[in-house]
């Protein structure tokens, strides 16, 4: 297991999205710029966020998985869904709306359907490291969907079983690791958003195809990201009011906790769910809320951290709620300087 150094700084992943993005979009699509122009903003746009994170002092950084959106809507590229889905023969190029979330009726994703067995793919995850590595001097940190997020917002039409479909996802996912770990890649997180939306059955079911995407790696640290969907904090995204999409259950801290992973990062108020789960785990306290457009001062982070009194110091790391593509860049970049900030503050 990676040793980590008290109150460490990472980020979950993405990073402040430029709202040109979608500007280029529209030329791209008119034919006004093409494919390589986009690819070319996607390329400049990860450098200044890997520049911002290495700037503010984050120790793990990503690099904002700029390159797998050309906006910040639902709409495909989704970073997290269509960007992977598309990669996979299995999963149609066409999309059907999907009904996502019980606290806004009228929100539907794009949902690739999956008609055929799931196959090795090539993911582009070593591709993504090897881009950011070449442009960053910390450590790099690759992010990649779970497999039952995967599986649970997609369409199935050929396996009628969720736990086989995630086991199929989570081998497709594993080759694609032990490829990252063999180009040299230290850090992986894996994300799910969607566990307290299910019956307990399907979570067991899910840390089990984790289980299966991270079995082998043992040159490189595992992350799982659990999260509630922090996605919407104003009417410019996606015109939904800031809440979690995805609270509507019973947040399994028990199952979660069976992920064979080196560090969970959380939602900094369900740290109390895990005093007495964490066994030799490190727990990454989601401390920088991404649902608040204001930036937190350092203190207010490190409160959020210390009023844990339960959590050790040398288990504990510093990140943020959620990902921070729909954050402006000076919020997102604030946020990060209050990690770091919070950090200085609780290793004093």
């Amino acid at each position: 297991m990676e040793k980590y150094l008290k109150y460490t700084t990472t980020v979950v992943g993405s990073y402040s999205v430029p709202r040109w993005y979608e500007a280029l979009e529209k030329q791209v699509e008119t034919d006004l710029l093409s494919q390589t122009d986009m690819r070319d903003a996607q390329y400049r746009a990860t450098q200044a966020a890997i520049l911002d994170q290495e700037t503010a002092g984050i120790d793990i950084i990503t690099g904002g998985e700029m390159h797998r959106r050309t906006n910040n809507r639902h709409a495909p590229p989704n970073a997290m869904l269509n960007f992977f889905w598309e990669k996979m023969p299995a999963f149609s190029k066409e999309t059907r709306p999907k009904f996502i979330t019980p606290k806004d009726p009228n929100v539907y994703h794009p949902s690739a359907i999956c008609r055929g067995p799931i196959e090795y793919a090539d993911l582009g995850l070593v591709e993504e490291y090897k881009l950011v590595s070449a442009n960053a001097r910390r450590d790099v940190k690759i992010t990649m969907t779970g497999p039952h997020m995967l599986a649970k917002v997609a369409w199935d039409e050929y396996y009628g079983d969720i736990r086989k479909m995630m086991e199929d996802l989570g081998k497709v996912i594993n080759q694609n690791f032990k490829d990252l770990q063999a180009a040299g890649c230290k850090y992986v997180q894996i994300d799910e958003p969607l566990f307290v939306t299910v019956d307990e059955k399907e979570v067991e079911a899910a840390v089990e195809a984790i289980n299966l995407a991270v079995e082998g790696l043992n040159k490189m640290s595992v992350h799982v990201h659990i999260c509630q969907g922090n996605y919407a904090v104003g009417p410019e995204y996606d015109g939904q009011i800031g809440h979690r999409y995805f609270d509507t259950g019973t947040y399994p801290a028990k199952l979660i906790s069976r992920i064979n992973c080196d560090v969970l990062l959380i939602e900094h108020d369900q740290t109390p769910q895990y005093e007495g789960l964490l066994g030799n785990k490190y727990l990454a306290v989601g401390a920088a809320d991404v649902q608040d457009l204001n930036v937190e001062p350092a203190e207010k982070v490190a409160e959020r951290i210390k009023k844990h009194s339960w959590l050790a110091p040398e288990q504990t790391l510093i990140t943020s709620s959620c990902g921070m593509n729909h954050l402006p860049r000076h919020i997102a970049y604030g946020k990060l300087r209050a990690m770091v900030g919070a950090k200085k503050i609780l290793s004093t």
